[in-house]
């Protein structure tokens, strides 16, 4: 059983773009997320994300991600909700606790809370496409001028994580075999399997990377990454999105705020800065899709 978020080798141009581009173009969503507040701006990168996760086939790491991201969304809806005790639209006069007083929650504490969770949804939907889409070993590779050691740990990390994952799921699906009378397996003695196993891999690991000469540090020589036919268009249009929403955010466009009570900006620049985001995240895209459109209406007639 392979996670959805494992990387899988998938047709389209993603595939035929460098790590650093995609890394690029993927991590400017973060930036906009955490650049603003303003719910129609977070939408359109939120937008943007989709399209791209969509366009690189990587509908089940969206889904996984999203499921998850929605459940973190509502935490943090409801703790900061009842956390902050600011604002001037009283919802819910609530109860009195011994050391904080009355705890009230307010239309503007949730609406905060809102926001946080927009942005945090966002950086979960770019990163599990990008997790799912792009050859890690090639991401780790750029970090490895910078910091050797740390790019063979995070390498083997998300080597053995993935592995870690299916062995869960092929001991739950063993102990689901064992037949009726079969005593009942608790979560403690699957766990005990588990670390068990991966104390074993890692020892084994270990004795590999001494025998391959790692004990003295990582190889020096090593070819660079191959930057990929389409990395220019990943890499222009993750530019063009971190330079548009900090010039927007630097101009006052799409302004938003919680308190003391919520507003966000709805004028033209904001629905421009939105209409800009979704089309330059769709952009690198826009190539790959009408050969197939073509070949699609060629099949047809």
């Amino acid at each position: 059983m392979r996670s959805p978020l494992a990387y899988t080798p998938r047709p389209g141009p993603l595939r035929h773009a460098g790590a650093g581009a995609a890394a690029l173009y993927f991590g400017s969503f973060a930036v906009l997320a955490f650049s603003f507040s303003n719910p129609i701006v977070l939408a359109a990168a939120g937008a943007g994300v989709l399209i791209a996760g969509l366009a690189a086939g990587a509908r089940r790491a969206l889904l996984v991600a999203g499921r998850y991201g929605l459940a973190l969304a509502a935490v943090f809806v409801v703790v900061n909700g009842i956390a902050s005790q600011r604002g001037e639209t009283i919802l819910l006069r609530g109860w009195d606790l011994p050391l904080a007083g009355q705890v009230n929650v307010s239309a503007e504490a949730l609406a905060e809370g809102a926001m946080l969770a927009g942005r945090v949804l966002i950086v979960m939907l770019a990163f599990a496409v990008l997790s799912a889409s792009v050859d890690p070993d090639r991401l780790l590779r750029l970090l490895r001028p910078v910091a050797r050691r740390s790019a063979l740990t995070a390498t083997l990390i998300a080597r053995l994580a993935p592995l870690a994952a299916r062995d869960h799921a092929r001991v739950r699906e063993a102990a689901a075999l064992r037949g009726p009378a079969a005593a009942p397996v608790g979560r403690a003695a699957i766990l005990r399997r588990l670390v068990a196993g991966s104390l074993d891999r890692a020892v084994d690991v270990a004795a590999t990377l001494e025998l391959r000469g790692y004990a003295h540090g990582a190889p020096r020589a090593a070819a660079s990454p191959a930057s990929g036919r389409r990395s220019l268009g990943f890499g222009l249009a993750g530019a063009a999105l971190i330079a548009v929403g900090l010039a927007a955010r630097a101009a006052g466009v799409g302004e938003a705020q919680a308190y003391p009570v919520a507003i966000a900006d709805a004028d033209g620049a904001t629905l421009a800065l939105a209409l800009a985001i979704v089309a330059m995240a769709a952009l690198p895209f826009a190539g790959a899709a009408w050969p197939r459109v073509v070949r699609w209406r060629l099949a047809r007639a």
